[in-house]
């Protein structure tokens, strides 16, 4: 880090035999430098932190774990672990999750206004949808769901499950429910988690001509709807019993949405019946 000195005082007349012996270096290893002062190493780790910031830009909630996998995504690994560590580190590129914070709870910014205000009631199929993101264990780790609720008829729309909670989750969520739905101005409605809040998400509900929506920090009314479909989750499969593996948690989840929730489970609110039942008799309805 001293030879760029030895060039400056060079350019003020300061000779640089003169400069190397009073700062005790060898006129050799200067001009080493000088002939290639940016190393191959230095340069390699130049394009890894680059690349290192857009994997946490796209989802704040990496980690230097999650992020070395996705560099060594490719068929050739990249980069150590350790590596990645090290360089996240020393640039301050830290996990929303686990970064401490002083003065208590600090929430990520909204990216969307609350366009719902708890108003969970809908006139028309794809107006107002809800999402949120669940996890259990399993005996090979965490399991994650993130749902998507459509507030007429409490049919679930879209979801995605994996053993990692990415903001890939959340817009493999959001493009199951835009492929089944073929909405147009829907609301989606979430907390202000950092998957929701990821450039990819954002940038998948634009796409789908969708509008963002989102609650406050720890209030859990804001995406009352949504909690109460996890509860049901929770009550009904999560907790039944201890699962093995995530395929067949994955399987249990599957079946009970579309077999129980869908098509056997009345609900009060639709009038004693199922969200499929309900969908069926009022688009009827709505068409004639």
């Amino acid at each position: 880090m001293m030879f760029p000195l030895v060039l400056d005082l060079a350019a003020d007349g300061v000779p640089v035999t003169v400069t190397c012996r009073i700062l005790n270096f060898s006129k050799q290893a200067f001009y080493k430098w000088k002939a290639n002062p940016v190393s191959a190493r230095d340069w390699e780790e130049a394009h890894l932190i680059n690349a290192a910031i857009d994997v946490h830009a796209d989802d704040p909630a990496f980690g230097y774990r999650f992020i070395a996998d996705e560099l060594n995504a490719g068929t050739a690994p990249v980069a150590s672990e350790r590596r990645i560590w090290r360089l996240c580190s020393a640039n301050g590129i830290l996990s929303v999750i686990h970064r401490k914070r002083v003065g208590g709870r600090q929430a990520g910014p909204p990216v969307h206004d609350d366009l719902l205000e708890r108003d969970f009631s809908a006139e028309a199929p794809d107006t107002k949808w809800v999402t949120d993101i669940t996890e259990h264990p399993t005996a090979e780790g965490k399991l994650y769901l993130c749902a998507i609720k459509d507030l007429y008829s409490n049919r679930i729309v879209g979801y995605s499950i994996d053993g990692r909670m990415k903001a890939s989750l959340a817009v493999a969520a959001l493009a199951h429910a835009v492929a089944l739905r073929s909405p147009s101005g829907t609301v989606v409605h979430s907390d202000r988690g950092s998957q929701f809040r990821s450039r990819k998400f954002v940038s998948a509900l634009h796409a789908s001509g969708l509008k963002g929506s989102m609650g406050r920090v720890g209030a859990c009314g804001d995406n009352a709807a949504m909690e109460s479909f996890f509860a049901l989750l929770q009550k009904n499969v999560l907790n039944r019993k201890r699962w093995e593996t995530r395929q067949e948690l994955r399987l249990a989840i599957i079946t009970w949405i579309e077999r129980t929730y869908h098509r056997r489970r009345r609900q009060k609110a639709l009038g004693k019946l199922t969200p499929i039942e309900f969908e069926t008799i009022n688009n009827m309805a709505l068409a004639a």
